[in-house]
């Protein structure tokens, strides 16, 4: 059997990713039930999402800090949307053969876990660039296929893995604003000098 528990802890909460065993999460050593499932979510995001807590309070201001994680949740809540509303329609050659879908598209996923869980386990794990899988991606549907893609594209803005999602979304939040001011005309050097003109 061998040393999972010590294993499993560190996965998830370091946002490592692997597993002990070929199968990882989806093994029954190592993510028996829905309950562990939900709790392997839980502890993926625990320290990136609240890296922005802290940086609001290291700003001094924080709704910055708030901003940060409405911005990251909103792409999270987009991702998990969209995957889940391909993978309960079932796969799209059986149901133009006129097969019942029944669950969805159950290839690839434990049947312990459904179409919901599997769907939010590689959203989240995705978004946090984790590695952990519960279901096999590669068994997606097209389009439910598509958000794991995406996020991967991200480059871990969405929570990402530990500090890392926090500095790569402060640095597109820096290239956003330095772009827009060049669109409106408003770089930092001239708004200086129309403080100091009193403009």
């Amino acid at each position: 059997m061998g040393p999972v528990a010590s294993q499993e802890a560190i996965k998830q909460l370091g946002t490592n990713g692997g597993g002990f065993f070929n199968a990882n999460a989806a093994h029954p050593f190592e993510n028996p039930n829905p309950l562990t499932n939900f709790l392997s979510m839980v502890l993926i995001f625990a320290i990136p999402a609240s890296l922005t807590f802290t940086f609001g309070r290291m700003a001094r201001d924080q709704r910055q800090g708030w901003a940060l994680f409405s911005a990251m949740a909103f792409l999270f809540l987009a991702g998990t949307t969209a995957a889940y509303w391909a993978e309960a329609r079932g796969n799209p050659i059986l149901n133009d053969q006129g097969l019942a879908r029944g669950l969805g598209n159950m290839e690839g996923k434990e049947v312990r876990f459904g179409v919901a869980s599997s769907a939010l386990y590689a959203t989240v794990t995705t978004d946090a660039s984790c590695g952990a899988v519960n279901s096999m991606h590669d068994s997606f549907t097209p389009l439910g296929g598509l958000v794991p893609l995406f996020n991967i594209q991200l480059g871990e803005v969405v929570f990402g893995g530990v500090g890392a999602g926090l500095y790569g979304m402060l640095v597109m939040a820096i290239l956003s604003v330095f772009i827009a001011g060049l669109m409106v005309g408003r770089t930092p050097s001239t708004s200086a000098r129309r403080l100091r003109r009193g403009r």
